[in-house]
């Protein structure tokens, strides 16, 4: 298969990294179908969709008159006329209202060139949910995850096509980050790799490829470790969250919104548990890092799971913020 023989593309899981990756291909120009578990999370997603759909209007009208709106996976140059800033949003108006919501696994997969799974960081979960799938897939159709801790050879015997499987990791706000890790398998197809890649560039990211399996790939390899100090100084009770992030924004000079906890909140508390859960130290009570788990999961189990509940280390009024 070729780049060029991609058309109609399914995305497994509607959440937080599902709804804005499903965004970014629909944008593109490929057909879209997002794939979830009920009812009650279609209408969970289509708010998520319809937040995501805004800021991408929002943002390009931004660029008309803001250089540093510029977002490099709407645009391939900043330097675009009104006239052709207009019609990146009537694309944008057309293509992300063209989104599809489907349950059925048929009607979801029977027809896709390439499916990109987003569901849950479990890997109980994600290996029932590639055997179900494998029986609802035409032979052609290619298989990507999105995992962002998981390594493909995990679940590679699970799809029932090896091959076909590898990672493509994206980032979190992925029309403004447009970078995406590709990482294969020990059984995984050159050629897929290399359509894997294309496909990235097709829907404006610019395609990171690794050597070899590696655990958090490159950017949670170096996200990882932040969050877990972060995380223990809070839950050992050394400073408040307010702290940790106000120390690291006058040290670094970053943005407040790239400080650690704003960005836990960015990820999602829940992920941020199932990620730091997979660490053998969380299973050591008196270790920070189990602290760590056990205050994320008293957030959770408040409903602070993040900027999309509203809240999370941080109160938010909406969704971009």
């Amino acid at each position: 298969m070729k780049v060029e023989d991609i058309k109609n593309v399914t995305v497994a899981g509607g959440g937080t990294q599902g709804s804005q990756i499903a965004s970014q291909i629909a944008y593109k120009g490929f057909a879209v179908t997002v794939w979830v578990r009920s009812e009650a999370s279609v209408e969970r997603a289509r708010v998520r969709f319809a937040t995501i759909k805004e800021q991408y209007l929002s943002t390009l009208e931004a660029m008309k008159t803001d250089a540093s709106a510029y977002c490099r996976g709407l645009a391939d140059t900043p330097d675009l006329s009104a006239e052709q800033i207009d019609a990146l949003i009537a694309q944008a108006e057309e293509r992300l209202s063209s989104i599809k919501f489907e349950t059925d696994w048929d009607a979801a997969f029977g027809n896709a060139d390439l499916v990109l799974e987003c569901i849950n960081e479990n890997p109980q979960e994600k290996t029932e949910f590639y055997t179900k799938l494998s029986a609802h897939l035409p032979e052609r159709t290619v298989i990507l995850t999105d995992s962002s801790t998981m390594l493909p050879s995990m679940f590679a015997e699970a799809t029932g096509r090896p091959d076909k499987y590898m990672s493509l990791h994206f980032g979190n706000q992925i029309w403004r980050n447009n970078m995406t890790e590709l990482m294969r398998h020990d059984g995984t197809d050159p050629e897929v790799f290399e359509l894997a890649a294309q496909f990235a560039e097709a829907i404006g990211m610019v395609p990171l490829k690794l050597n070899r399996e590696q655990p958090g790939y490159i950017l949670n390899s170096l996200l990882i470790p932040w969050f877990k100090a972060a995380t223990s100084l809070v839950a050992t009770g050394v400073c408040d969250a307010e702290t940790v992030d106000k120390c690291w924004e006058l040290a670094t000079g970053a943005d407040p919104g790239q400080t650690p906890f704003r960005k836990l909140d960015k990820i999602g508390l829940v992920l941020a548990r199932n990620i730091l859960s997979m660490d053998p130290a969380a299973k050591d009570p008196a270790s920070g890092l189990a602290k760590s788990v056990s205050m994320l999961n008293g957030y959770i189990d408040e409903g602070k799971t993040g900027i999309a509940a509203g809240e999370g280390f941080y109160k938010y009024e909406s969704y971009d913020k």
